[in-house]
């Protein structure tokens, strides 16, 4: 018997033998069938069924009549082809539905506890530290909330993150992340930020800020032991009222925080000018100052603060030349910037 070539749309060995043997012999008659299949004239009737149901026999005269016909190949395989992928597909759908099987075992695990406390792991070594952040970061599914103080990264830091930070982006997982202005005077880590923020990423800038702190999926918070030393090891919490107080927190900071791309364009000249094309931000402001409505609530559908949002209010303002937002907005549809 040859090599099962149709094994990928489920059907046997001793199947496509039959198929075959009635595309090479159509409307001829299945009363001999079994001696090809060397088995039992029950076993033969099971296979010609089964041939049927899939839509690769039919039976001439109608399933009373022993004389079989082949469907056409091509008509045949796509209707199993189609069949096939739907059938992959709704695999896919349980497998990237089946998160909870590994929170399942992890439960079974016998995870070290730091004070006794079942909701709050310790994690020791910079490796461990750094293999759970790229588990956690792997399986976010809605949102990565992060305070880093970090002044630079590493061309090898930024090699590991950029992968898991894009990919997570492009499954539309949101990330909002505050990082320290000094950051800005970096090139390598600048331009890897803007990245981010091009891919959707939300960034903003603080003036200084000790704190250090990652949550994902408003479940799981990630916080060192302490902020001046990562290396003594960091805490993985996952009780409700201890994230709930650090997600307060991380919203604090955030408040409090600038737009990144307002404080590039301040530090660095960078921006629109009156010829030039304006950032995403701008022309996302600019479109919601044109409506009706009150800053704040503006500035909440743009995922900034009001104070940032009136400030690019002002930069735009001043970018158009016009003496007041009713002005800038007849300005702008002039130019065609909305």
């Amino acid at each position: 018997m040859r090599e099962n070539e149709m094994a990928v749309f489920g059907v046997s060995a001793q199947e496509e033998e039959v198929y075959r043997h009635f595309l090479r012999n159509p409307d001829t008659s299945t009363d001999d069938i079994h001696l090809l299949l060397h088995d039992s004239p029950e076993d033969a009737r099971r296979c010609l069924r089964r041939l049927r149901d899939l839509g690769l026999l039919q039976w001439v005269g109608g399933d009373g009549d022993s004389v079989v016909s082949p469907v056409d190949p091509e008509v045949a395989l796509t209707r199993l082809m189609d069949a096939r992928m739907h059938e992959l597909h709704q695999e896919l759908m349980r497998v990237t539905r089946s998160r909870h099987v590994v929170d399942g075992l992890r439960a079974e695990q016998a995870a070290r506890s730091y004070a006794a406390d079942p909701g709050i792991e310790q994690l020791e070594s910079l490796s461990e530290i750094r293999n759970r952040i790229d588990d956690l970061a792997f399986f976010a599914r809605d949102e990565i909330l992060s305070v880093e103080p970090y002044r630079k990264l590493s061309p090898e830091n930024i090699a590991r993150s950029r992968p898991l930070d894009l990919r997570c982006l492009r499954r539309g997982v949101r990330i909002r992340n505050v990082v320290v202005t000094d950051v800005l005077d970096d090139p390598a880590t600048s331009d890897y930020l803007r990245e981010l923020v091009a891919h959707g990423a939300e960034i903003r800038v603080s003036a200084s800020t000790g704190e250090r702190l990652l949550v994902y999926d408003r479940s799981t918070a990630l916080v060192p032991l302490d902020p001046a030393n990562t290396s003594r090891g960091a805490l993985l919490a996952r009780r409700g009222g201890l994230v709930a107080n650090i997600i307060a927190l991380f919203e604090k900071i955030w408040d409090a925080s600038e737009d990144f791309d307002l404080v590039l364009k301040e530090r660095h000249g960078t921006g629109t000018t009156v010829e030039g094309e304006l950032t995403e931000m701008e022309r996302r402001v600019l479109v919601s100052m044109c409506t009706a409505g009150k800053d704040e609530a503006r500035a909440r559908e743009l995922g900034v603060s009001v104070r940032t949002y009136r400030r690019h209010i002002a930069e735009l303002l001043q970018s158009l030349g016009a003496s007041n937002r009713v002005h800038a907005a007849l300005l702008a549809r002039e130019r065609g910037w909305i």
